[in-house]
């Protein structure tokens, strides 16, 4: 395949968008074919989200090709399209540090490039984002002003912020050009009206250029202005009906002009595009149609698979499994899937729902045998809370599965619309804790703090697959309620397949269990920071000769008073250890009860410090924020040498 030569003539030369300009059009297909061999011998040996960055890079190309960045403002929505414009932005060279512990941010950020005008790891933010910093542009002296684009896609055009935006554009005063990348994916096909909708939108080239043409005519005679622009562009897009026999798109219907759809891999056409509108007034609409995976055929025809394919083989397309000459245990979503398809077949109460995460968070495993009972509601988090709430009122039982970081977008609909009823929600809680290369906004260390605090929500977190299934068995059963259970990304704790037979339990809710006996001091943990917690007690013991306790709590919240009361009267010192924020915890649950009964203990509570954390290796981010197995064994011993 010729895109996979490593031969880069124009793209070694280029380290700013003005050395790109230096180009000549005709020479732009060349560079985009450069920057897809880059991308993917780049992402053969350090992985990343391959499919989307391949399917925008024309799109990327085009638009700093026309505009004058960092000058003017570019942003991006689900940032994981946007290696190409890191690749252009000065950051080439460095690029093989892309996710990398202490290297690149996998997605834009200010904090690492001007070129990155705002924030872009969570989807269908970079409409109201970009209407701002339009909005903003009006403040400024003329020779000062940005142009403002905001390229939004794979899938973010299902969110609701993506329309509050276009809704809050279409009657504010800006410039914003909002270029849609139509690809028809999220990491799964696109679901829902909107992705059928833009499989069918048409429109005229030709009669966008007409109609723009004739509002400039009409105001120069003075027949419109600025104020009657609006009712103009409805008038004619009811013309325009009338006469295509079609209905106005819904981008028309908001008075926000609409150019498309245009081959979004057709580079010299996007640049002509680009340039004759990037200095119309007001907001604009560009809809670019593209593939996934764009340029590297094993990408184009699995467009999931190839979103984040690990490592590969560049030339064959063959994906480098992990080493399975060790028995691995089961990754937890899958437990999560398995067990989900099990209960469901003996409860028909079962449903299941997940925002546009089905085979990453394994709803897939039972969306394949019943279909009908399971739904992919889209990138659309506080939809997909509020959607499962109507189905418990109507009688059903739904398994909400969504990822610890997203479920911070649906933190009104968990309390408004679900906990305020107690209705029988389960909310599981996938990724939840540091999550490795995606980095600081994808790691999912939030949510026990910001749960904690609402009330008619049971909290669990399982310290292995076995409590998972034990927690997810309990959830479903009549009277449980509001019932959330988070777990970690990866693998569990048993290299078998025991887990697949073992018999599912209901547990006691609020309680946790003692694992091991101990002296003076104890551990108490949650979740499966609890097997760093037993492997440095273990390290401890052997070291010092002394005996650790060591409590499992299982539960947030309820918490355990009993099990709080009989610690309290049997050690003078508690280690608490949570993969959550320390402020607002476990830890901090602990002290609040001590406190309500006015007993004093020395408590070291472990959990992660109150900042944001960058990318890497899960184990080099334990060790950096102190809360990996080694940490834990430290604070135990200081404990020991100050008895």
């Amino acid at each position: 395949m010729e895109t996979l030569e490593k031969k880069y003539p124009l793209l070694d030369n280029i380290n700013s968008p003005a050395d790109l300009k230096k180009l000549d059009v005709e020479q732009l297909p060349q560079l985009c074919d450069e920057l897809r061999s880059f991308i993917i011998n780049s992402l053969a040996t350090n992985p990343g989200h391959l499919g989307s960055s391949l399917g925008a890079i024309d799109i990327i190309v085009a638009v700093h090709y026309v505009i004058d960045s960092p000058k003017d403002k570019f942003l991006f929505d689900v940032g994981h399209q946007a290696y190409a414009h890191k690749i252009l932005t000065g950051r080439r060279d460095a690029f093989k540090t892309n996710r990398q512990h202490g290297g690149l941010s996998g997605f834009p950020t200010p904090e690492e490039s001007e070129y990155d005008a705002f924030i872009a790891g969570h989807a269908s933010n970079s409409i109201s984002a970009g209407l701002g910093l339009s909005v903003a542009q009006r403040n400024k002296p003329k020779e000062e002003r940005s142009r403002v684009v905001s390229l939004i896609g794979d899938g973010a055009m299902s969110g609701g912020l993506a329309f509050e935006g276009l809704n809050n554009a279409a009657s504010t005063d800006n410039d914003l050009i909002i270029v849609l990348n139509d690809n028809h994916m999220a990491i799964d096909p696109a679901k829902g009206g909107m992705s059928q909708y833009l499989l069918d939108i048409t429109t005229s080239k030709t009669y966008n250029s007409l109609r723009y043409k004739l509002y400039k005519l009409l105001r120069k005679i003075g027949i419109v202005d600025e104020k009657s622009k609006n009712k103009i562009q409805r008038a004619t897009n009811r013309i325009k009906s009338i006469l295509s026999r079609q209905q106005s798109n819904i981008f028309e219907s908001l008075s926000i002009r609409y150019f498309g759809p245009v081959d979004g891999h057709d580079v010299k056409t996007l640049v002509r595009i680009f340039n004759e509108i990037k200095d119309y007034k007001g907001p604009r609409v560009v809809h670019c149609v593209t593939t996934k995976g764009k340029g590297y055929e094993p990408a184009e025809k699995s467009a999931t698979i190839w979103h984040a394919p690990g490592k590969f083989d560049p030339q064959t397309g063959e994906r480098i499994k992990e080493d399975c000459s060790a028995p691995l245990a089961p990754k937890y979503q899958d437990v999560f899937g398995e067990t989900l398809l099990q209960l469901a077949r003996k409860n028909d109460k079962i449903v299941g729902v997940t925002p546009a995460m089905p085979s990453g968070s394994s709803l897939s495993i039972m969306m394949k045998e019943m279909p009908k009972r399971c739904f992919d509601v889209g990138i659309a988090e506080g939809h997909a809370v509020t959607f499962s709430a109507g189905m418990a009122k109507g009688g059903l039982q739904p398994f909400c599965v969504i990822y610890s970081t997203f479920l911070q977008r649906a933190y009104d609909n968990v309390i408004h619309d679900v906990a305020i009823l107690n209705l029988p929600v389960v909310i599981c809680v996938d990724r939840a804790g540091i999550v490795g290369h995606d980095g600081t906004t994808h790691h999912g260390y939030f949510d026990m703090t910001s749960l904690r605090s609402i009330p008619n929500i049971t909290i669990a977190a399982p310290m292995n697959e076995i409590e998972l299934r034990n927690m997810m068995y309990t959830a479903q059963l009549p009277g449980k309620g509001t019932f959330v259970i988070r777990y970690p990304r990866g693998r569990g704790e048993f290299c078998n397949d025991d887990w697949k037979t073992a018999p599912m339990e209901e547990l006691p809710i609020g309680k946790g269990v003692k694992i091991k006996d101990g002296e003076d001091i104890a551990v108490l943990s949650i979740g499966t920071a609890g097997n760093d917690a037993a492997k440095a007690i273990a390290e401890v013991e052997k070291n010092t000769g002394k005996q650790i306790a060591h409590y499992d709590m299982r539960f947030l919240k309820p918490i355990d008073e009993e099990l709080l009361k009989e610690v309290a009267a049997r050690y003078s010192k508690i280690v608490t250890v949570e993969e959550g924020m320390r402020d607002g915890g476990l830890g901090s649950a602990v002290i609040e009860k001590l406190a309500d009964w006015k007993i004093s203990k020395d408590v070291v509570r472990i959990g992660y410090p109150d900042k944001f954390i960058g990318q890497g290796e899960i184990s080099e981010l334990k060790a950096d924020t102190r809360t990996d197995f080694r940490a834990i064994a430290d604070e135990i011993t200081k404990l020991i040498e100050s008895l």
